[in-house]
């Protein structure tokens, strides 16, 4: 009878597991409050020159073990891959589909058009002149360790110390909060916020630092923040159709003062991720002040000091990470591509050396990355 019962116990927590592995966060592009940049009548136009890639269409065919549903490879100043299969639900809404941590990094590259503005000085700014930060251990960090995730902030929040990114810790080490559904005044007027000094400066990947960003970039911007969108996002990009940052307030939420409510969740569909991409690659080849923020961020880029790498996407396969970026991917160190990366296998990535950008949108991350991503940009 034990034995039955150990052997059930093993069949509960094997089951458990792989749900876990499969977890997926809810498709909720209209349920909260948005930032909404409109499409561009100037939208950029690709050219396409199609080519068959019998791996990328394995794994697309195979969606419902691979997860993958969409896959765009631009080359040689063309789409030469793409193919999709997208669900009912995101086909019905124009297919926006969420960037997930994507977004952090799409955060970092509007702070770099503030910069360019003139709203910030410089990523060496310390962020002294900002209220919200009174009392806690941000007050008057320079804005690149911000960006470089490297606040020394591990003690309450981040996956150095918790198996978390967006979850606020108490003492016990239980996620308290979750920092992507409270406006930052809130967040920072927490007792653990508060209470808690600056540890180390380690790399310590988190969420409250993007958020962080996000809102001190609204914070100086004042009422030009949406000004500012339309100018990265319609003038800049030249997207086709809307794209949003989300807040975090619900819409069932009232009387919210939305400076504080900037979130890093960001939407957009395939081919409007790819022309965020391409207008990044064109940055940097132009050398322009976006394209000199990216490569300052570049060279001031650290190590993230893991024990180990897995193979599953650029973030984890990759060494280091600069201004909400992941760089210096593994087998591929002697190339300069920028990565950006989203829970659930969301990939925009751009290979400055080559040309080369790929934007892979996933429900789950279970393709073959190694296969369809990293090998592409080996080539």
């Amino acid at each position: 009878m034990r034995k039955y019962l150990v052997l059930i116990s093993f069949s509960f927590l094997f089951v458990f597991s792989c749900l876990a592995e499969h977890q997926n966060e809810p498709y909720e592009p209209h349920s909260w409050k948005s930032f909404i940049v409109k499409g561009s009548d100037n939208y950029y136009k690709f050219e396409s020159e199609l080519i068959e890639d019998k791996s990328v269409k394995k794994e697309i065919k195979n969606t419902k073990t691979t997860g993958l549903i969409s896959y765009l490879l631009f080359e040689d100043n063309k789409i030469t891959i793409d193919e999709e299969d997208l669900p009912y639900n995101i086909k019905s809404n124009n297919g926006i589909m969420p960037s997930h941590s994507v977004g952090k990094s799409l955060v970092s590259y509007v702070l770099g058009h503030a910069i360019c503005e003139g709203y910030i000085d410089n990523i060496n700014t310390p962020l002294d002149d900002w209220p919200v930060l009174d009392g806690t251990l941000y007050k008057g960090q320079k804005l690149i360790d911000i960006l470089n995730m490297r606040a020394g902030d591990q003690k309450i929040i981040g996956e150095r110390n918790f198996n978390s990114d967006n979850g606020i810790q108490d003492k016990s080490g239980k996620k308290s909060l979750n920092v992507n559904t409270f406006p930052i005044k809130d967040v920072m007027k927490l007792e653990i916020v508060q209470n808690t000094k600056k540890s180390k400066a380690v790399y310590n990947y988190n969420a409250l630092a993007t958020n962080l960003l996000m809102n001190y970039t609204i914070f100086k911007t004042g009422d030009d923040w949406k000004k500012l969108l339309h100018k990265v996002f319609n003038e800049h990009v030249r997207i086709k159709d809307s794209v949003w940052f989300h807040q975090t307030v619900k819409w069932s939420n009232k009387d919210i003062h939305l400076r504080e409510t900037g979130r890093y969740s960001f939407y957009a569909n395939r081919y409007d991720y790819l022309r965020i991409g391409k207008r990044i690659l064109d940055d940097w080849n132009n050398d322009n002040c976006v394209g000199k923020y990216l490569k300052t961020i570049y060279d001031q880029r650290i190590n993230k000091n893991r024990k180990g790498h897995n193979t599953q996407s650029a973030s984890q396969y990759s060494k280091k990470y600069g201004g909400q970026f992941h760089f210096d991917i593994i087998g591929l160190t002697k190339k300069k591509i920028l990565a950006m990366d989203g829970f659930g296998g969301q990939q925009l990535i751009v290979d400055f050396d080559s040309g080369r950008i790929i934007v892979v949108n996933a429900l789950d991350r279970h393709y073959n990355w190694k296969k369809i991503v990293h090998k592409k940009l080996k080539q």
